[in-house]
């Protein structure tokens, strides 16, 4: 049964408990107002029927009067008749439920008008002139027969309105008594009713309840749940969401524990993979360093015969032009020495110098991963202003414009960062388009703040990351194809070399430097708009690779 149906029942039931016990109170006050009201006719009764006693026995001594003095004018009153008539008109009216008086009422009624006929009769003969003595006759006893009919009849009605008067007050006392007990058991029986109900109802949600808040805590404290709510009211329904939790969440953990076994494993074989690499990346580098540096003797070698050579062919060339050879012989033996034997040392020497240029670079690159960084909070402001002094006259040559933001201070080594930005600076402005003003922008985007959401258990086994700073130096340059941005940060690649000479290791050196500050570098360029590159680094101590 569902909390509303509960609910309405918890107000259904002693509703219609409380409808029944003032069914009884309103039965109880009508019997009340009943009584009432009966009490008040019989107080009227009896104020009706001693009224009239006084007009009726005033009448009958106006008659003596007249019959005695002989004057009609005493009897022929009819104002009085009217209103004896009236007064037990109402009479009647007012005891017409109860049959015995009604008819004592009745009787009286009669006997007045039989007096008031006799009387009538009275008057007309003292009018006429006639003798009365027949009526005098008639009113010679103390009281007219007629008369004392209604006196005997109006004392018993009056004792039995008085009895009636009694037993109707009483029962008014009866009945109002009655109707107090009603309406005190009324609002006793109600206030028991509400309280019996909600008492029954509170103890039945507040056992649920306590039971699905213990669930609750378990389910917090991970442990497990009681058994679940009969029923299907919400409470109960809760609880089973409870319980659907609690299995979801050990299935979970049985889950996220096998993950991070495999995790665990994965990060061995990632942490042996790494060290092989490292490893292999040191071998490589120690291998390009002796490499490169076995490489210089033949170059010098061959740098130096080349040069003999030279020599060789021009002493040969000299005594070629003494010895007074035929012109023709002359001719080809200076073709030889002038044309083919030149045109070979002149390239021998070119590759000669490219080869030790690439040799260079190789060195170069294996000494980047080699130094030893000195770890110190850095002005990278100070960096980038120190970069662009030294290439102001490259800056001049390019009739370039750079612009240089405030920038924040990182963590790193000084000369290794600004030999980054240096080489950022430099790869701008080599690749700036002649054909309109060049513009070279160094600045660091806003810091954005990262909500720490981690449990104070996850931050004490898992210390935050430190926070970095992302620098970035915008040109308006030729750009870089979409084809070719995989390739841009790879040594010995080179964009538009019909544009900029160079050898290839300037963006390879940045990403070595910028990987060893634990940071990362990246290049968004659209081609034919220019490109920007993003070189992120710490801005708190990391560890030195």
């Amino acid at each position: 049964m569902k909390l509303f149906t509960k609910g309405l029942l918890l107000i259904a039931l002693p509703s219609l408990v409380e409808l029944a016990l003032l069914g009884v109170v309103f039965d109880t006050q009508e019997q009340t107002a009943q009584a009432v009201r009966s009490a008040a006719d019989s107080k009227q009764i009896l104020y009706q029927a001693s009224a009239l006693a006084d007009p009726l026995l005033r009448q009958a001594a106006r008659v003596r009067t007249g019959l005695i003095v002989g004057d009609a004018a005493f009897i022929d009153r009819h104002a009085a008749w009217v209103d004896l008539s009236d007064r037990l008109m109402h009479l009647e009216q007012l005891v017409a439920d109860t049959p015995q008086q009604l008819a004592r009422v009745h009787t009286m009624r009669d006997a007045v008008e039989h007096y008031h006929a006799q009387a009538l009769d009275a008057a007309q003969a003292l009018r006429e002139g006639r003798s009365v003595k027949t009526y005098i006759s008639l009113e010679a006893n103390a009281m007219p027969v007629q008369i004392g009919i209604v006196r005997h009849e109006l004392d018993a009605f009056i004792a039995e309105a008085a009895r009636l008067d009694a037993q109707r007050s009483a029962s008014v006392a009866q009945t109002r008594a009655r109707q107090q007990y009603a309406l005190i058991f009324a609002v006793v029986g109600s206030m028991l009713v509400w309280a019996v109900t909600a008492l029954v109802f509170a103890r039945n949600i507040a056992r649920r309840l306590e039971v699905l808040t213990d669930n609750a805590e378990r389910l917090g404290n991970g442990q497990p749940l009681s058994a679940p709510l009969a029923g299907n009211d919400e409470i109960a329904a809760l609880d089973a969401a409870l319980h659907q939790t609690s299995a979801r969440l050990r299935v979970a953990e049985q889950e996220q524990v096998t993950l991070q076994k495999r995790l665990q494993a994965r990060a061995g074989e990632l942490a042996s993979v790494n060290e092989a690499l490292r490893q292999e990346t040191q071998d490589n580098e120690m291998f390009i360093y002796s490499v490169s540096h076995d490489l210089r003797s033949p170059l010098v070698n061959l740098q130096g015969f080349s040069k003999e050579l030279q020599v060789s062919c021009d002493d040969v060339r000299a005594t070629i032009d003494g010895a007074g050879l035929p012109e023709a012989e002359e001719r080809r033996l200076a073709r030889v020495l002038d044309g083919d034997m030149r045109e070979s040392l002149q390239f021998l020497r070119s590759s000669v110098t490219r080869a030790a240029a690439i040799i260079d670079a190789l060195l170069r690159i294996s000494r980047a991963g080699r130094l030893e960084y000195q770890w110190q909070r850095v002005s990278v402001g100070r960096v980038v202003a120190r970069a662009v002094d030294a290439l102001q006259s490259q800056i001049r040559e390019r009739f370039a414009t750079v612009t240089v933001r405030d920038l924040p201070s990182a963590w790193g080594d000084p000369a290794a960062i600004e030999q980054v930005f240096s080489n950022l600076i430099s790869n701008a402005l080599n690749f700036l388009d002649p054909g309109r003003p060049g513009r070279i922008e160094v600045g660091a985007l806003a810091a954005e703040p990262e909500d720490d959401v981690r449990s104070p258990t996850q931050m004490q086994a898992q210390p935050q990351a430190p926070t970095t700073r992302t620098f970035y130096v915008r040109d308006n340059g030729l750009g870089i194809p979409a084809a070719y941005m995989p390739k841009m940060f790879r040594a010995f690649q080179r964009l538009h070399g019909d544009v900029s000479k160079g050898d290839g290791i300037g963006l390879a050196l940045v990403r070595r430097t910028v990987e060893r500050h634990g940071g990362r570098v990246w290049v968004e360029s659209a081609e034919g708009a220019g490109s920007t590159f993003f070189v992120v680094l710490p801005d708190q101590p990391v560890r030195s690779t």
